[in-house]
């Protein structure tokens, strides 16, 4: 004859219990997770869908075209959207270097000294990482303090 062990019944009560109850905060604090984090992450996506602000008028005055280091003078006629100027200029520096973007007015430089408005560097592969400390793909972009343009008189 073979034994089987007596269930207790009043154990296995407890131990669904101990679960349902053990279970239930851990899946309502994922929920409350993943539900947080689709309201954050989605003003995100309506801002990549929207278009890069256009960049005003500029004149590329010298850009050179060979080297590990290359620069970049570009004229404005006015302070207005500088970064957009620095943004449009380095999106279509793919040569691989370091690019050294200098952003001058119009008007109060003379032929020895520009009327420096902006200073930019793109790194563009690892040539472009080591001559300009950054990493590849990378940008930095800073405004020159106190310049006005057209130039004060």
């Amino acid at each position: 004859m073979s034994h089987t062990p007596q269930r207790n019944p009043r154990a296995e009560k407890a131990g669904k219990k101990i679960l349902l109850f053990g279970c239930l905060p851990v899946f309502i604090l994922l929920v409350a997770l993943i539900a947080l984090g689709s309201a954050l992450d989605g003003d995100d996506d309506k801002a990549d869908t929207k278009p890069a602000a256009k960049a005003p008028p500029y004149k590329v005055t010298q850009q050179d075209d060979d080297g590990n280091q290359r620069t970049v003078r570009v004229e404005v006629d006015s302070t207005t959207g500088l970064r957009q100027v620095f943004d449009d200029v380095a999106a279509k520096l793919t040569d691989e270097a370091g690019w050294f973007v200098q952003i001058n007015c119009s008007t109060g430089g003379t032929e020895k000294v520009d009327n420096r408005l902006a200073n930019g560097r793109k790194a563009v592969g690892r040539i472009g990482a080591a001559t300009t400390g950054l990493k590849d793909g990378d940008i930095e972009f800073a405004t020159v303090d106190g310049r006005s343009c057209p130039a004060a008189t």
